[in-house]
């Protein structure tokens, strides 16, 4: 099992703030003040969680920057506790 930091791009829009670009990088040392760490099996596991959160934060706004990290945060830590 691998674990990788979690990242992903905040941007502003007419809407609010979205976000995208999500990404794993694998890690030794989880740096939890810029993203999140997650645990995989497989690398096909991780590309499908992180088609997954694309997904599901595509239509989604926020309006500040915390909110949007927070929200992230808890979806992806809730989502690997079900997986695992």
């Amino acid at each position: 099992m691998t674990i990788y930091q979690l990242g992903w791009t905040t941007l502003p829009g007419l809407r609010g703030l979205s976000v995208s670009e999500f990404r794993a990088t694998p890690t030794a040392a989880p740096d939890y003040e810029k993203g999140v760490t997650v645990s995989f099996s497989t690398d096909g596991d991780r590309d499908a969680f992180l088609r997954r959160l694309e997904e599901y934060f595509a239509p989604r706004r926020f309006t500040n920057a915390a909110d949007a990290f927070d929200t992230v945060k808890a979806y992806v830590l809730e989502s690997s506790a079900k997986e695992n």
